[in-house]
């Protein structure tokens, strides 16, 4: 299909912080343009958003139900092709169920829901539909971090013993929801953001990055959750020992109380022929540890790295890659996806449903071109559940449970 695909988005006002980032993602690579949105609850801040986007004006909505219900009255070819849902935490299910049921792919920001009841029921409805979700856990994207799951996949570091997963931040050390301040005031009402606070917010990406890289699985964890804040509803620190299902331990740390760190996301991984370690400040570098030979630095760009990492690098040798590109990936191979469908389709439709050779010309690679799904949702709300379960328990360990 020779045209843009078009994206509506649900949230993402002048006033939002991540929805700026998924229209500069999603613009990055010249598949997906921006067609339609109610950017916001309040009407007026919407059309507000719609003409600094310089949408028409009938495309812009004051609620995601009317736009969702107009769009999908307009032609095949002018209406929206998929919604990007971009809002706080409460409002992900309604409207990616609403979307979906009347027929619309969807990406959305993580978590996938406010609570487990709701993402179980999201997830039997997206199945049942057959339509494409993606959640935007982004840093899966980075390309180095594409290169640390080809090596722990290929046995490079041998079996994984222990995994330290971290990511502190320092933002919320005072009590800045008492200032009005908009980030910070969701993200702190267990009514908008859910049953945990830091755990729901970063300590997820942690949990999913530690299960992408190492392609492990938690089965168990012992969480201590802290709120140092005083006047604070939700835990701002969190410390949890974890096992893998492969007999491996791990430890993950979150908070949002430690001064002076921005965004400091970081991950050791050590198997019994070696270790390997990342960092999000530091995207480009990737290093292999062994006892007997040393350190080797690896960089993106540079050298024989695998196919999923050369795939998701955008720059050359030395110069960074960055958060935006990282919601550009996930934007881009979901629109791979999408035209590789449409082209399934087309030629089911051309053969009357006959078996014939692909007819997928957007160079799509589900092992290459990877995105986040359900199941990474259904892992992370599971992870915020067992941590608050554990949190509340006298037990040395919870069974991790979706």
């Amino acid at each position: 299909m020779a045209r843009k695909i078009r994206m509506g988005m649900i949230g993402g006002s002048l006033e939002g912080f991540i929805g700026a980032v998924h229209r500069r993602g999603a613009a990055l690579d010249g598949e997906i343009e921006l067609v339609c949105g109610a950017f916001s609850s309040n009407p007026e801040k919407s059309k507000a958003a719609g003409e600094a986007f310089y949408l028409p004006e009938n495309r812009v909505y004051g609620s995601y139900q009317e736009m969702i219900l107009k769009e999908k009255e307009l032609p095949e070819g002018d209406r929206m092709d998929f919604v990007s849902i971009v809002t706080p935490n409460h409002v992900h299910f309604h409207a990616a169920k609403f979307a979906i049921e009347n027929g619309f792919n969807v990406v959305m920001d993580k978590p996938i829901t406010l609570t487990m009841e709701e993402a179980k029921e999201l997830a039997a409805i997206i199945e049942k539909s057959g339509l494409l979700f993606a959640l935007t856990h982004n840093y899966t994207a980075y390309p180095m971090v594409k290169q640390a799951r080809h090596m722990v996949k290929t046995g490079v570091i041998g079996k994984v013993r222990k995994v330290v997963v971290e990511y502190p931040q320092g933002w919320l050390y005072d009590l800045l929801e008492s200032s009005g301040q908009k980030q910070a005031d969701w993200r702190t009402d267990p009514a908008r953001c859910g049953a945990a606070g830091g755990v729901g917010d970063i300590g997820t990406h942690a949990e999913n990055l530690a299960e992408y890289i190492t392609g492990l699985q938690i089965t168990e964890l012992c969480a201590d959750l802290t709120i140092f804040v005083e006047g604070r509803q939700l835990d701002d620190d969190a410390n949890i020992l974890l096992r893998f299902d492969n007999g491996a331990k791990g430890v993950l740390h979150n908070s949002q109380i430690s001064h002076g760190e921005e965004n400091a996301l970081s991950i050791r991984i050590y198997g019994e022929k070696g270790g390997l370690k990342w960092q999000q400040m530091e995207p480009n570098t990737l290093i292999l540890t062994n006892q007997d030979t040393g350190s080797r630095i690896l960089r993106t760009g540079v050298g024989d790295l695998c196919a999923a990492a050369q795939a998701h690098t955008r720059q050359p040798a030395g110069h960074p890659e960055g958060y935006v590109e990282t919601f550009a990936s996930i934007y881009r191979n979901f629109a791979f996806a999408l035209r590789a469908r449409w082209g399934e389709e087309a030629q089911k439709n051309a053969t009357g449903g006959l078996k014939g050779e692909s007819s997928n010309t957007s160079g799509y690679d589900p092992e290459i071109h990877d995105f986040p799904g359900v199941k990474d949702g259904l892992r992370g709300m599971g992870f915020i559940q067992t941590v608050v379960k554990s949190a509340n328990s006298e037990a040395k360990w919870t069974k991790f449970e979706i």
